[in-house]
């Protein structure tokens, strides 16, 4: 008898692990594709590419203020014509 009620309390703890792992492996899996789907989603892009693009613009005034010189010189040397002899 004393081992049936030890037999029937383990199985009832058993199970309610058993459902507590189920739920939340389900809730796992179904953050995972939902994050999944939000993250391949084109409002997700949109997003991203717009503070992308603030901070961009954000940056660029005083990176060209400060990286570009008053003045260049020729990209390339120019070659000369070689001199044929007479």
């Amino acid at each position: 008898m004393a081992r049936a009620i030890c037999s029937l309390t383990m199985r009832k703890a058993l199970d309610i692990i058993t459902i507590v792992t189920s739920i939340l492996v389900l809730g796992i899996l179904g953050g995972g594709f939902f994050t999944y789907k939000f993250i391949t989603s084109e409002q997700f892009k949109s997003k991203m590419m717009n503070q992308v693009l603030t901070e961009v613009k954000g940056l660029l005034p005083n990176v060209l203020d400060k990286g570009l010189p008053d003045m260049t010189g020729p990209s390339l040397p120019v070659p000369t014509k070689p001199k044929l002899l007479p």
